[in-house]
């Protein structure tokens, strides 16, 4: 029986109880006590935007992809100039990435106290030697192969000379965290390489055969292909090869 000095009537017991179960999802009160920190998490907004932002970011650089859209721009039969195009090939990037590497090399040796200037000066001419090579084969190859290509010395050196960043990385790693963190870069940098080598040069090498319509089973359209492949698995050989005495 309700109390005759009580003006209202006392609800909160009934309110209590459909408190969870009538809650709509945009509700502002607290959350209730069944909920996951999951759901909290994917009820705040802000994180909503950021996975949005995050996936569209994903399917962009999948378009990207996809596109297969590596080739270089032209201007009345010039190539266009890397400023004004990502894909035309670069020396800044190479020629800064070897001079780095470099300086890294002796920063490692130093931190082994092997350090000498005769011993950074063999680590640079080595390298640039191994550059050398590269190209003199790669050059000597399409002439045996009879490429018709567009493809420069300058050009070839732009390419080869990627291979330095992944090196400096693979090294400073294995600096800061041993052969571990030394493996695990240098590994991801070398599937990289290949797959940039793979992707750029069979543009170039086998341009004049798609455009003139010879079988990709063709003799001499297949020596093409082995030589793109072997360019681009010669890069992990060279930048392990030219790295792993820095790392101990």
């Amino acid at each position: 029986m309700a109390d005759p000095h009580q003006l209202f009537d006392d609800t909160s017991a009934a309110q209590s109880r459909g408190y969870g179960a009538q809650r709509a999802p945009g509700d502002l009160g607290y959350p209730a006590a069944s909920a996951t920190p999951q759901a909290a998490f994917l009820a705040d907004p802000v994180s909503n935007m950021a996975m949005a932002y995050g996936s569209s970011l994903a399917a962009q650089g999948k378009e990207l992809v996809d596109k297969n859209d590596w080739e270089v721009q032209y201007q009345q039969d010039t190539p266009v100039a890397p400023r004004f195009d990502v894909n035309a090939p670069d020396l800044y990037i190479p020629a800064m990435a070897f001079i780095t590497y470099v300086l890294v090399a002796g920063l490692a040796l130093g931190t082994q106290d092997r350090f000498s200037p005769d011993l950074l000066g063999l680590q640079a001419s080595s390298a640039l030697a191994w550059l050398t090579l590269e190209v003199l084969a790669i050059l000597l190859s399409l002439y045996l192969v009879t490429v018709n290509t567009d493809l420069t010395t300058i050009d070839l050196v732009a390419f080869l000379g990627y291979k330095y960043v992944g090196m400096i990385g693979g090294v400073l790693m294995g600096l800061l965290f041993g052969k571990i963190g030394y493996y695990l870069v240098l590994g991801w940098c070398c599937v990289s390489i290949f797959v940039f080598m793979i992707r750029t040069l069979r543009l170039k090498i086998l341009a004049e055969a798609a455009a003139e319509g010879v079988p990709v089973r063709e003799a001499r359209n297949q020596l093409r292909m082995y030589l793109t492949m072997a360019v681009a698995a010669a890069q992990p050989l060279l930048m392990y090869w030219l790295t792993f005495h820095l790392v101990r």
